[in-house]
Parts: C-alpha cells; sequence; structure tokens
C-alpha cells in the first residue's frame, strides 16, 4: 500500500563522495575531505560489528559518530515512506525487519548502516 510508513535509525559516515562534506561534529569538512570511501566503510563495518556483537548499543554508536544531525537523537530519523528518501536508503530500510541492522548502503551522502526500529 502507498502510505506504508517505516521508522528507522541510522549512522552516517561521510566521505570525500558526499554531496555535503560538512557534518555537526566536522563543520569546515576537514576530515570528511580526507576519508576515502573504504575508510569509510571500514570505520563502519568496524561499527556494525560491535553492535551485532552486543559491545556496543547502536544508539550510543550513533550519538557518537554519525555524521548526520541525527546523531542527537541515538540516529533516530522519525517515520518516513517511499519516496521521501535517497532511493538505496529506502530500498535497504523496506527490505528490514523491525529491529534488523543493514549491511553498508552507499548513497549520495556517504555509507550508512541502517536499523528498522518501526
Amino acid at each position: 500500500m502507498a502510505s506504508e510508513k517505516v521508522m528507522a535509525s541510522h549512522i552516517l559516515i561521510k566521505h570525500q563522495g558526499s554531496r555535503r562534506k560538512a557534518s555537526w561534529k566536522d563543520p569546515e569538512g576537514r576530515v570528511i575531505c580526507n576519508t576515502t570511501r573504504d575508510a569509510a566503510a571500514s570505520q563502519l563495518r568496524a561499527l556494525r560489528d560491535d553492535i551485532l556483537s552486543g559491545k556496543s548499543n547502536f544508539e550510543d554508536v550513533a550519538s557518537r559518530f554519525s555524521d548526520c544531525s541525527s546523531a542527537k537523537r541515538g540516529g533516530d530519523l522519525g517515520p518516513f515512506g517511499r519516496g521521501q528518501m535517497q532511493k538505496p536508503f529506502e530500498n535497504a530500510t523496506f527490505a528490514l525487519k523491525i529491529g534488523e541492522i543493514s549491511d553498508i548502503v552507499d548513497t549520495d551522502s556517504g555509507v550508512h548502516i541502517i536499523k528498522r526500529t518501526g
């Protein structure tokens, strides 16, 4: 149905290829401009491993490491429907079951891991 909405949180790591090279924790974009996509992805993979192993909590990791302003809310993006997010992000989120965490997802914003929360 067209009105279907999901709820999700995410962790975003920006890199050289990101469309906007500034974030709340790197307002000048200095770190982001020197981060390759591979380095961003491997950092994210390590964070994901810590979350999946139970060593870290998704929301805590998001609030410390995510380059998205949603970090202030533990990565929470709230509810959204189809057509509101970049297509790869949307497709990955809709494919998850509630409570599941995605593998790395590439968008124009950077690399993400997504946790479907509703």
